[in-house]
């Protein structure tokens, strides 16, 4: 459910601020007033600090949560740096939620791989709560981050918790490792040769930088996963979220609309393509 006019943005407090690392931040806001619009995994709001501007933002909490949003920001530009800068009992504006979802439903019966890369995490999140919530509807649960130093890991004590299950494979690995690093070295691509997966079988779902995203589709390919059951999410430039404005235009679709959780086969020669 949105607003009546998708262009205004509704009023939302933010109810919980904390870091998640040097740049990043999670923040919890619930609506000033009036319902709270329920969501599907992979859905983007438009976060809006007054007098700043706004940026597309997924929701990254719990579906099953109707009482808030969960957004985990990072800190990059002027309108990132004042929502991470956010603190408990700031307004700002919220339109949305917007977009595609993870095939969440259609996945059911199948084995599911979830591949993140850095702040990739957050996106898929609502997917991986969803299906750890559901469990007995699915056959193999992996998940697989990757990021650039242990420093980095987003959600450590939620990887923790899930990783002490016994119904799902949690597997983390680092491009450069620490001292104190005793897990996997290498980008996330190189993990899922490992999995000796059942590709027909299997649903992936990948969201992280675009260079990482077409290489762990490449990788699960050649692991059996057919290219129209990999779904990749394309969190691409966006100023308005409803295909007016041409921003997030990638060759014939609009990521707002279209997106941004798209079949890796409806996108696969375009993202061969430098700098489109």
């Amino acid at each position: 459910m949105t607003s009546l006019d998708p262009m205004v943005p509704r009023p939302f407090l933010v109810t919980h601020a904390r870091r998640e690392g040097a740049d990043l931040a999670t923040i919890e806001i619930v609506p000033a007033e009036g319902e709270m619009p329920a969501f599907q995994p992979g859905q983007f709001n438009m976060l809006y600090v007054f007098g700043i501007g706004e940026i597309a933002v997924s929701v990254s909490g719990d579906p099953a949560n109707s009482t808030r949003f969960d957004h985990t920001i990072r800190d990059v530009g002027q309108v990132s740096s004042a929502l991470a800068r956010l603190k408990p009992g700031a307004m700002l504006g919220v339109r949305g939620p917007f977009g595609t979802s993870w095939p969440c439903a259609q996945s059911e019966g199948a084995d599911v791989v979830f591949v993140a890369g850095g702040l990739g995490l957050a996106p898929l999140r609502p997917a991986i709560y969803h299906l750890l919530a559901n469990r007995s509807k699915y056959g193999r649960v992996i998940v697989l981050y990757g990021t650039r130093g242990p420093g980095e890991i987003l959600y450590q004590h939620e990887l923790e918790q899930w990783r002490k299950r016994l119904d799902v494979d949690i597997q983390v690995t680092v491009d450069h490792a620490d001292a104190s690093w005793r897990g996997n070295v290498g980008v996330v691509p190189r993990l899922i040769p490992r999995l000796g997966l059942d590709g027909p079988n299997s649903i992936a779902m990948v969201c992280g930088p675009e260079i990482m995203m077409r290489f762990s589709a490449v990788a699960l390919h050649d692991a059996g996963v057919p290219l129209d059951r990999i779904y990749v999410s394309m969190e691409r430039n966006m100023k308005c979220a409803v295909g007016l404005c041409g921003h997030c235009q990638f060759g014939p679709d609009f990521i707002c609309k279209d997106g941004a959780v798209m079949t890796y086969d409806r996108i696969a020669t375009r993202m061969m393509v430098r700098e489109l």
